[in-house]
Parts: structure tokens; C-alpha cells; sequence
């Protein structure tokens, strides 16, 4: 039996092993320098600092510890951007170094096991997905040769809305406008309108609200290691679920392609994004062969990206002109001034419409539909002396930099005289959306930037102006004075807390010539 003093010795080994442990883990976390951040808890790290929704609460966070902040996500180390000179050096100055996006859950089971384009390394297949976007689908030669789909799908909205207006009664704007972007894409990606009726338009638009939440939520799963195999949120449930009607509805469109071609084969016309995916899919000598659920999980991208980003980013334009007449009584005027009353309101029309321009901008910057922009490091790196470790997740918050006091004045005041040019500064290259200036990046910069900008952009501003030619527009049943609430909700593209209800009223006796 051990006497007193082998106790002793056994305590003092314990308390030397201890000592010396502590010595060594210090020098090595001394040895990485990592930007400030709050103190984290055990397991959780600082997952319960992100509720209730996660781009306001790193805002937060980082008006204590400034716009370079480290966080720990459960496991998961963690950085978050919050000011544009922080996101231009993760998005230009060092961008191969953050140029792939972190896999999760939710995109595993909806892109069939990361098959997907949005969520792909920064590597061959990605490379080759993109150049297919941009050459087939949102090419300037492409977009031109479907103007008449977009134009087509613009007068059916603006005649629902003036039968709706007769009515008097109040319309989901959200519901429609999403109706819009879906039939413009799915007419682009497979030449068919997905809402022939009312079912199948509810279908799809529950669909891609879904998809675009589920993509939002942070799942314990995702940074906590022994949540791996378990749903405590009941999220694995309703991605198998979801998943499972996506692919039901694609296998039934691929299905019905497949059968048109055989019908049609030969006959020259032009093709349609599926079709061309079909092809590439069985030519042997394509550059980069492509499965079926590659060609699912691509679909599924432009339909998200391409249907509820638009929708939503007009339905808060739509809102800040209701709740700020004046802006809207000059934006008509302007509208009136240069195209008049007798026609409708055309893509080439745009380049005339500055303060039209602005009003998007500026809704853009208030309501960046892609809150964060979600990286991954590829290696070991130090940014602004900080040392950012490979495998580290990057934030940057968009909806925050659009918001910091040091690039706009009184940020939250939605006010789109910003972005016109003055005398005193008529010389200065106006702030543009497309990432090239880094206190505005709603559609992301470099070489993970969205794609579909121009599209987004023709389809964003042609359909707010002709809304605004067309329609005086009054909140609800139209009660006076009644101003529209402008809470957000959680979600992957910004959504609102609720819908909004509208009440149209036709301006003039009769609408204008779609011709």
C-alpha cells in the first residue's frame, strides 16, 4: 500500500506534468496570432451568440471587437469580415486563398454529394460549370436572344396585377413577383414555365423558399462532432424530405426533354441550358463528363440563385417606396419624363433611368440578398497580421459593410441620392454593384462573384419600373398613413418577416402598349 510519500511524489509529478502542459499549449497558441473575439464556451464555442439571426448578430459582435473577429463555430474556427477593407482583402488581395466554399449537410443531401456548382472546390469542375453559365446561359449573346421571354413574363405580371387592381383588394407581392423570376428562368434553363397553374406555382415557390432557408440555418451538426449522428433540430428529416420532391419534379422535366428531343432530333433552334447539359452528358469526348445529378444539382442552383434573390430585392425596393412616397413620386416622374405614358417601360430604357438605378443600388446596399458571403481557406495565411490558419471558415458580412458609418453617411436612412452624381463630384466613377468597390458586394466580387448580375439586374430594374409607371401602390387595404414593417427574417437570401400586401391602383385609364 502507497505511503505518504509516494503520494507526495505522485502530486508532484501530477503538478509538474500540469505546469509544463500549460507552458506548451501557451507558446503554441502564442505562436498563431488570431484576430480578436468574445470568449467562447465549452463544446459550443460561440454558436449561441448567433441567434436569432446570424448577420445581425456578427454586426454586433463586431462594433465590440472590431470589423476582423475570430469566432469559434462549435469545432469549426471561424472569421468574420465586417468593413470593406477587411473583404478586400479576403476577396481580392489573397482571394485564391478563400476561393472554395465549406461543404455542409444541407447542401450534401440537395446536391446529390456536393455535385453541385455554388458549392463545388475551386478546381476543374467548378471552372468548367462556370464557363457553361457564362457562355450558354447568362452570356450577353444569350440574354439578347431571350428578351422576348423576359418581356413576355413582364406583361403577364403587370396585366395580373391590373385585373387584381379592379378588385381592389390586396396581393401578395412576394408570391408574385417570385411567380415572375421563376417562369424567366425556368423558360431559360428548360424552356417550359413551371407554373402552368396555381398547384404546381406553389409547389415550386415553397420549394425554393425552402431550399433558401434550410441553406440558412446553422445546423449543430455541421460544427459540433458528436451531433454528427444525431437531428436535434429535426433539419436531416426535412432535407431528405425536400430533396426527395426536387428530384421527383427534375427526373419528370428531364424525362419529358428526353422524349421532346427524340421527337424534334435534327431540328435546328436554340437550345435551352438542359439541352445542352443533356448533350454534354453523353458526348464521350466532352471536356469534363457530367452526371444526371450534376445536371439536377445545377439546376437547382440557377433556380435558387437566379428566382428568390430577384423576387426578394424588388419586394424591399417595393417597400422602401411605400414608406417613402416622395422618393417613389420622383422616380415615376422620371419614368414619365423618358418614356412617356403611351408604352411600357423596355430593357434598352434602363441607361436613361439613373435615379432608377440608384433606388436599386440603394436597396441593394440596405438588403443585400446574400447577407454572407461563406469561404473557406485553402491554406495557412496572414492577413493584416493576424494568421488565418488552413480549413478556417470566412464571413463576410455584406449586410454589415453595407451598413458601416465609414464609407455611408447616416447608413440606415434609405436614400438614393447617395449614388447619384453631384457637381462637386460629377468626375468620380460612380459606386457600382458588381465587386469592384468593397463597401457594396451584393452579389459577391472576384472569382466566386454571382454570375447571373446582369440578368438579375435587367430583370430587377425593367420589372421596378414598370411596377412604378403603371401602379400608384398603397400598403395593405390601402389605410392612410399605414407604413410597411421592414423586420427581417433568418434565411440564406434575406427574406421578410412577413408578406407583403399590396393593394395596386391602376394610374391611368388604361395601361400602356406592351407591343
Amino acid at each position: 500500500m502507497p505511503d505518504h510519500s509516494t503520494y507526495a511524489m505522485f502530486f508532484f509529478l501530477w503538478l509538474v506534468s500540469t505546469l509544463l502542459l500549460r507552458i506548451i499549449f501557451s507558446k503554441t497558441r502564442t505562436a498563431i496570432r488570431l484576430p480578436p473575439g468574445p470568449r467562447a464556451l465549452p463544446i459550443v464555442g460561440h454558436l449561441h451568440l448567433l441567434a436569432p439571426i446570424p448577420h445581425q448578430a456578427l454586426h454586433k459582435l463586431s462594433t465590440r471587437y472590431g470589423p476582423l473577429m475570430h469566432i469559434r463555430l462549435g469545432s469549426v474556427s471561424s472569421i468574420v469580415s465586417s468593413s470593406a477593407e477587411t473583404a478586400k482583402e479576403f476577396l481580392k488581395t489573397q482571394e485564391l486563398h478563400f476561393s472554395s466554399r465549406p461543404s455542409s449537410a444541407v447542401v450534401r443531401y440537395l446536391t446529390y454529394g456536393s455535385a453541385d456548382f455554388s458549392f463545388a472546390p475551386y478546381g476543374p469542375y467548378w471552372k468548367f460549370m462556370k464557363k457553361l453559365c457564362m457562355s450558354e446561359l447568362l452570356g450577353g449573346r444569350t440574354l439578347d436572344q431571350l428578351l422576348p421571354v423576359r418581356r413576355e413574363e413582364l406583361k403577364q405580371l403587370v396585366t395580373t396585377l391590373a385585373l387584381k387592381a379592379q378588385l381592389g383588394k390586396p396581393v401578395d407581392m412576394g408570391g408574385g413577383l417570385l411567380k415572375l423570376t421563376n417562369n424567366v428562368i425556368s423558360r431559360m434553363t428548360m424552356s417550359k414555365r413551371c407554373t402552368e397553374t396555381e398547384g404546381e406555382a406553389d409547389d415550386v415557390r415553397k420549394l425554393v423558399e425552402e431550399v433558401a432557408e434550410l441553406t440558412g440555418k446553422f445546423n449543430l451538426a455541421d460544427y459540433i462532432s458528436f451531433c454528427k449522428n444525431l437531428d436535434l433540430q429535426g433539419l436531416e428529416k426535412r432535407y431528405k424530405d425536400l430533396h426527395l420532391r426536387f428530384d421527383r419534379m427534375m427526373e419528370t422535366i428531364i424525362k419529358e426533354k428526353e422524349e421532346a428531343n427524340k421527337m424534334k432530333k435534327g431540328d435546328a433552334g436554340l437550345k435551352d441550358l438542359l439541352d445542352i447539359l443533356l448533350e454534354i452528358s453523353e458526348d464521350d469526348k466532352a471536356d469534363m463528363k457530367i452526371t444526371r445529378e450534376n445536371i439536377k444539382a445545377f439546376i437547382l442552383d440557377i433556380f435558387v440563385a437566379g428566382t428568390d434573390t430577384s423576387a426578394i430585392t424588388m419586394e424591399w425596393a417595393l417597400a422602401e417606396l411605400i414608406n417613402h412616397p416622395d422618393i417613389l413620386r420622383k422616380t415615376r416622374e422620371e419614368i414619365d419624363s423618358v418614356v412617356g405614358k403611351a408604352r411600357l417601360v423596355d430593357e434598352s430604357d434602363i441607361t436613361n433611368l439613373p435615379y432608377l438605378q440608384a433606388i436599386v443600388k440603394e436597396t441593394l446596399r440596405l438588403h443585400p440578398t446574400g447577407p454572407l458571403i461563406l469561404r473557406e481557406s485553402t491554406k495557412d495565411c496572414s492577413i493584416l497580421g493576424y494568421d488565418i490558419p488552413a480549413n478556417t471558415r470566412l464571413f463576410v458580412n455584406v449586410w454589415a459593410i453595407g451598413r458601416d458609418p465609414n464609407h455611408w453617411e447616416n447608413p440606415l436612412n434609405f436614400r438614393p441620392e447617395r449614388f447619384m452624381p453631384t457637381l462637386d463630384d460629377s468626375s468620380r466613377s460612380p459606386v457600382e454593384v458588381r465587386g469592384q468597390h468593397f463597401h457594396l458586394l451584393p452579389f459577391g466580387s472576384g472569382r466566386r462573384g454571382c454570375p447571373g448580375t446582369s440578368l438579375a439586374l435587367q430583370v430587377i430594374q425593367t420589372t421596378l419600373a414598370a411596377l412604378i409607371q403603371c401602379f400608384e401602390w398603397k400598403f395593405g387595404n390601402g389605410e392612410a398613413n399605414a407604413k410597411v414593417d421592414m423586420t427581417e427574417a433568418a434565411g440564406l437570401t434575406l427574406p421578410r418577416s412577413e408578406q407583403l400586401l399590396c393593394t395596386p391602383v391602376l394610374r391611368l385609364n388604361s395601361l400602356p402598349s406592351m407591343d
